[in-house]
């Protein structure tokens, strides 16, 4: 039998970061009683994204911003939409290319990720947001 859990998960970001949200999805799927299955996670923002990636070493979260910056600069000329100000535009950018979901493996009610990975909200804009995530776990309970 299938048994479905749903909750939204509320992160406060701090500006513009790779926040680890690992635990508090790993708490909810836990919660869920789902012993196998799948985790989907599913940001309803625009400017914000969900990643895994490397847990061991923050110099990968400062290069990936800065590539980022390279590639997707606040306050291009190029822009038109810039009605939030410079980091709007380059936001929805930044989340395009990236991704607003995620889904993880469950066994034994834990995500199953590698041991250098966890589950990343990465916030693009420069001030702080409320994010709201839903996640959906899915699959057999735990007997």
């Amino acid at each position: 039998m299938t048994k479905w859990f749903q909750e939204d998960l509320w992160v406060h970001s701090q500006g513009r970061e790779i926040r680890d949200i690992t635990p508090l999805v790993a708490e909810l799927v836990d919660r869920s009683g789902i012993g196998i299955g799948l985790c989907h996670i599913f940001s309803t923002h625009t400017s914000a994204s969900l990643t895994v990636t490397e847990n061991a070493d923050p110099a990968v979260h400062f290069d990936l911003e800065q590539f980022m910056q390279h590639v997707v600069p606040d306050g291009s000329s190029r822009y038109t939409h810039t009605s939030e100000g410079p980091d709007d535009m380059s936001g929805h950018i930044r989340s395009v290319l990236t991704d607003t979901t995620l889904t993880v493996p469950v066994a034994d009610r834990r995500l199953v990720l590698g041991t250098w990975q966890s589950v990343y909200l990465w916030e693009h804009r420069a001030r702080s947001h409320h994010r709201r995530l839903i996640v959906t776990v899915c699959g057999t309970p735990t007997c």
